[in-house]
């Protein structure tokens, strides 16, 4: 069988990576072509063209790469056509994905659209799921509330799991060698600064955070600022932070960036998928974002939910305090960790929240890039 894959941010890289995975234990001869990163490399998918290129988000941000985009748009449907795969499997990204699959259809009708990660219609632009049904058969859903959303607009939908519910996190001895290898005490306060993954979010929140923790400071003197971070964002990411007053451990290798979280005592963390990693290993957390003017204005205006963490959503509740947009400014987000440092019952709720969300996501059951592949071909078998 041969699958197209289309990943455009790391997170979808992962999530295509466990899929490829998944989809080689029940078919051994199973061939992949498409678009991903290092991880769904690895995995033996050789990509079009960087994954890099896909990373952008927001209007304005998108606006400026229109035109390279649309012709990525046109060269990956032709592709498409010319491999005849079994079935396109968008991942995440969906306004490139939806973009492919509408032209690939074009000159395939019959071809098999699989979309991995439903669009948050539960939070803006619902009628998303119905545009989304015009070009895609089957859904693979990572949240447990979404299936009946797509079902709804006339989309077949399985959830699959989140694939940090079954994440192994670094162990206590794991996160003692980390604190003693950087000569961070067992008493200090570690605090994670996760400005995001794509270049524009760095630029936006790395000088907010920088000044956040630097208020932090005063009143917690010994604490560390580990600062995990991406190879397509490191050059930027140490510019930005040379003349903080505070010098963070800047962390890019995999593994230490899965310890770091382990060792960590609080964070602040840019909205997204973080924050379940972070629910993973059980660290409290600060959630600030913004979005250039325009992007925000839009956005503001369609938002439907009053939080934006899947923390939040996925346990019901509103443990996890967001600063967002204009409100996401340095002193406020400070005194909300500060809070998180010294308040047993704050620290407690977010604990309680995040162990309801990772149950709610799958821990303990089956590996979700192994149930997402068991989806794809159910959904590749069963009628059109």
């Amino acid at each position: 069988m041969k699958f197209f894959l289309i990943a455009g941010e790391p997170s979808g890289d992962q999530l295509g990576a466990a899929l490829m995975a998944g989809l080689r234990d029940l078919v051994p001869d199973a061939e992949f072509v498409g678009i991903g990163g290092e991880a769904m490399t690895a995995q033996g998918l050789t990509s079009l063209f960087p994954m890099q290129e896909l990373s952008v988000m927001g209007i304005w941000e998108v606006l400026p790469k229109y035109r390279h985009l649309k012709r990525r748009i046109v060269e990956t449907a032709a592709r498409i056509a010319a491999e005849n795969p079994d079935a396109l499997i968008g991942i995440d990204s969906p306004d490139f994905c939806l973009r492919v699959a509408r032209a690939a259809r074009a000159q395939r009708p019959g071809l098999r659209v699989i979309h991995y990660v439903a669009p948050s219609v539960w939070a803006w632009r619902p009628g998303r799921a119905l545009k989304m049904a015009e070009v895609v058969d089957h859904v693979l859903a990572i949240l447990p509330f979404e299936p009946p959303l797509m079902q709804a607009a006339g989309m077949t939908c399985d959830f699959v799991g989140h694939p940090i519910a079954t994440a192994q996190v670094a162990g206590p001895d794991e996160a003692a060698l980390f604190r003693a290898g950087h000569g961070i005490t067992p008493e200090s306060p570690v605090v994670l600064c996760l400005p995001g993954s794509r270049a524009g979010e760095v630029g936006r929140l790395l000088p907010r955070f920088g000044e956040a923790l630097n208020d932090l400071r005063h009143h917690v003197p010994d604490m560390q600022v580990v600062l995990p971070t991406m190879t397509g964002v490191v050059g930027q990411v140490r510019h930005l932070t040379a003349q903080w007053p505070i010098r963070p451990l800047i962390v890019e290798d995999a593994d230490q960036k899965r310890v770091a979280f382990a060792a960590a005592d609080l964070a602040l963390a840019a909205s997204g998928t973080v924050s379940l990693d972070l629910a993973a290993n059980r660290v409290p957390m600060v959630i600030g974002y913004d979005m250039a003017p325009l992007s925000r204005m839009l956005v503001g205006m369609l938002l439907k939910t009053d939080t934006v963490t899947l923390v939040n959503l996925v346990s019901d509740t509103r443990a996890v305090p967001e600063f967002l947009g204009r409100d996401c400014q340095p002193a406020p987000m400070a005194q909300a960790l500060l809070r998180l440092l010294n308040d047993p019952a704050a620290r407690q709720a977010q604990l309680d929240a995040m162990d309801l969300t990772m149950d709610r996501l799958g821990k303990g059951g089956e590996a979700p890039g192994l149930r997402a592949a068991r989806s794809v071909l159910g959904a590749i078998k069963g009628p059109r």
